[in-house]
């Protein structure tokens, strides 16, 4: 008698990730002195020179009031009113307002603070419940036109859809994400149950005590030293005595998109000890590493030979008040003290005319970008490549001066220059690793494995690769990330991998974790800390017990740093549902989605708890708003079909897998439930979806194992038993598969 083992919908798609105008508030500076700084004022007094450079710099002038002033000397009236989200906007200058006109009648917004200039002006505005608003007009420094700002943020990733954000949107939100880089010594002071702001900060711009440290001390012991003889000890922090490591990661934390771990970072700190950093595995990204969206600087810097080098740091190039040191007939002389036979060479090396915006090192080397109205240089300091421009459609130098030509047109040129040269093969390949890690196809994954642990890997590609790998469900990736994630020199690589290790607790993967729980980094420390979540510390030696608590705790320090970012109430959530404390989690992801009622994840995995807990009606009304909000993510049509699957609803659960095929077509997940969903009435189907599931994710042995299941049942032993022979010799330990193969050799030698 044939024993067949009933077939299960698979749960395998879950989404889980885990990393009114009422009254207007005046913002304030702070009452009183914060203990220990005294403001820049009373640094001009002995450093006139430098106070009069920092306070006419980008950095000193990165936050300053809206005074009619300034809007005479930077501004230019706005010709005529901008249409926004079907609203009319209007910058009346000598009231110092926008003025917005709707169906629901006129309103006038004050612009309190100017933030930036370098290419932007932005304006403040303070609104309900202490929030200092981005309005939606913003001025071009360049061009002098006023223009939509929302609208210039829109994405232009390949393939994907955006859409403008609301100006009254938390994006733009000074409060919540602007804050860090525009004031000195601020405070967000943010009421979570009030969901109100009571923010402060000591001076606007980025004053002179944010990157020497407070002054007060400073200034007594010089005050008490005697005439014409400086203390021995300045008591301030003196960026000249830093080391270049130091002093990158001094400006990081400005010029890096970044996710904070504290709100302590001071200057001579390294920087994995106080944040995280948005890499390549990101889609503002080109996957070469180019410039695409929102980036500031140090992923692509991670990139320049020049910075690997260990000696260049940001102080070489710009000044401590942001200012570049180099332009104009001077302008190579930034290159001149490690590249000097390049540089003398003038127009034999860069092939364009000596004097001309061609021979500049950095036109070829930093070209910018623009996003936003922004413009930014590549740090990454790479000579212009053609072959990876043509292959990943990403920025190229040659094309800022050379509009009407295209890529091609610049390779053959440089090919007439340099016929053999291999540059730009490097690049090539990882960046192919990483289009298709990217793409979730995973059959270049020995070879990505392989460039991981390479001595002459590129860190931010490693580390890209090892976050993307999350999604692969190959097991050979297990014994690298273990290894790379005790052994590799770069902190960022080590946490990158311990992140990799989720959904993997096997012992000698905790045993791996829990070493790196006594990392010397605080990144890598809360990344094993949050893996181990729901490891119960009972099972764990006291030592290993005290360590993690010790990683735990800097963990929870992390996750209640940005309590009124949506994001940060997401992670909070997955670390209380991975520790089983089901209430804390259902109430992280309530307050995530009543802070971005648009963001995904915690609907998902809202869902995906209360599912767990029965509550059915609940999980099935936030999938149902996560479907309306994005009816063409495949990921969260995928959870809707499963829950409906679940509940047995199979009609409805068959049209929205069938949906996510036309948006994912190559999903495995879901073939393998269309076959499940067939398999009682149309074994012709079922065999058909099974099959294709096993060819989408070979990885998957229960696909294949369906496959021949329905084959069997079909009445086609000899087929069911070719594709289970496969299994076994890919899985040799399935035992089922093993038990079913018996059951079909029966039956084929005892057909007549």
């Amino acid at each position: 008698m044939l024993h067949l083992k009933k077939i299960t919908f698979g749960l395998g798609g879950v989404l889980v990730v885990g990393v009114g105008i009422g009254l207007l508030v005046v913002f304030r500076l702070n009452q009183a002195p914060i203990s220990g700084y005294t403001g820049s004022g009373i640094c001009r007094s002995c450093h006139e020179v430098f106070y009069q450079k920092w306070s006419t710099s980008h950095h000193g002038l990165a936050m300053q009031p809206y005074t009619p002033g300034f809007a005479r000397s930077n501004l230019f009236p706005q010709a005529e009113s901008i249409a926004i989200g079907g609203k009319a906007y209007r910058a009346i200058l000598e009231r110092g307002v926008v003025r917005e006109t709707g169906p629901q009648g006129t309103r006038d917004y004050p612009m309190v603070h100017v933030m930036g200039g370098k290419n932007v002006y932005y304006f403040l505005t303070p609104l309900e419940r202490g929030k200092l608003q981005v309005l939606p007009l913003a001025f071009d420094v360049d061009k002098k036109i006023w223009y939509d700002n929302p609208g210039s943020g829109v994405r232009h990733f390949a393939g994907r859809q955006d859409e403008a954000l609301d100006w009254t949107d938390r994006l733009y939100t000074f409060n919540t994400a602007c804050f860090g880089c525009h004031v000195s010594q601020f405070a967000t002071r943010y009421d979570l149950t009030k969901d109100a702001y009571h923010t402060t900060w000591a001076e606007p711009g980025i004053n002179c005590e944010t990157c020497h440290g407070p002054g007060e001390e400073h200034v007594r012991v010089c005050k008490a030293a005697p005439t014409n003889s400086p203390p021995k000890d300045l008591k301030l922090i003196v960026t000249r005595t830093m080391t270049p490591a130091q002093r990158n990661d001094l400006c990081a934390p400005c010029h890096a998109r970044l996710s904070p771990l504290t709100g302590a970072f001071t200057p001579g700190d390294r920087f994995f000890d106080h944040f995280d950093l948005v890499g390549l595995e990101n889609p503002d990204f080109h996957s070469d590493g180019r410039d695409l969206g929102e980036n500031y600087t140090m992923t692509g810097w991670m990139l320049s030979p020049c910075a690997k080098a260990g000696k260049l740091d940001c102080i070489h190039c710009h000044t401590s008040s942001g200012r570049y040191r180099f332009s104009g007939a001077d302008a190579n002389k930034a290159c001149l003290s490690c590249h000097e036979a390049r540089v003398k060479e003038g127009s034999a090396h860069t092939h364009h005319a000596s004097g001309s915006k061609g021979s500049e090192c950095v036109s070829c080397h930093m070209p910018t970008t623009r996003f936003a109205n922004m413009r930014r240089s590549d740090h990454s300091m790479r000579p212009p490549m053609p072959e990876s421009a043509i292959a990943f459609g990403s920025t190229l130098a040659c094309l800022n001066c050379h509009h009407d030509k295209t890529a091609s047109w610049a390779l053959d040129e440089v090919r007439k220059w340099h016929p053999d040269s291999k540059v730009a093969a490097p690049t090539l390949y990882w960046a192919g690793l990483l289009e298709s890690a990217r793409r979730e196809d995973w059959a270049r994954l020995p070879e990505m494995l392989n460039y991981i642990q390479r001595t002459n890997r590129e860190e931010a590609v490693s580390a890209a690769l090892l976050r993307l790998s999350v999604a692969c469900p190959d097991e050979a990736k297990w014994s690298v990330l273990k290894t790379v994630a005790l052994s590799d020199h770069s902190p960022y690589v080590r946490a990158a991998a311990v992140e990799a290790c989720q959904g993997n607790l096997i012992p000698d993967v905790v045993e791996v974790l829990l070493k790196a729980v006594r990392d010397d980094y605080r990144l890598v420390r809360v990344r094993a800390a949050l893996v181990l979540a729901g490891v119960p510390r009972e099972s764990l030696g006291a030592a290993d017990r005290a360590a993690l608590d010790k990683a735990t705790a800097e963990l929870e320090t992390s996750l209640h740093l940005r309590s009124d970012d949506a994001g940060a109430q997401y992670n909070l959530g997955n670390y209380h549902a991975a520790r089983r404390d089901v209430t804390n989690a259902l109430a992280d992801y309530e307050t995530s989605i009543q802070l971005r009622g648009d963001f995904l994840p915690p609907r998902v995995n809202l869902s995906s708890l209360l599912n767990s807990l029965g509550r059915n009606e609940e999980a099935e009304r936030h999938l149902r708003e996560a479907v309306r909000l994005a009816p063409s993510n495949a990921a969260v049509r995928l959870n809707f079909a499963l829950l409906l699957g679940e509940v047995d609803r199979l009609p409805e659960a068959r049209t929205e897998y069938l949906k996510v095929l036309q948006l994912e077509p190559t999903n495995a997940v879901a073939a393998y439930n269309l076959a499940v969903i067939a398999g009682s009435s149309h074994l012709v189907e079922a065999i058909r979806w099974s099959a294709r599931a096993a060819e989408w994710r070979p990885q998957e042995p229960r696909y294949a194992y369906t496959h021949a299941y329905y084959l069997m049942a079909a009445g086609n032993p000899v087929s069911a038993t070719a594709v289970l022979q496969k299994l076994l010799a890919r899985n040799p330990g399935y035992t089922e598969a093993r038990q079913l193969l018996r059951e079909c050799q029966k039956a084929a030698t005892s057909r007549p």
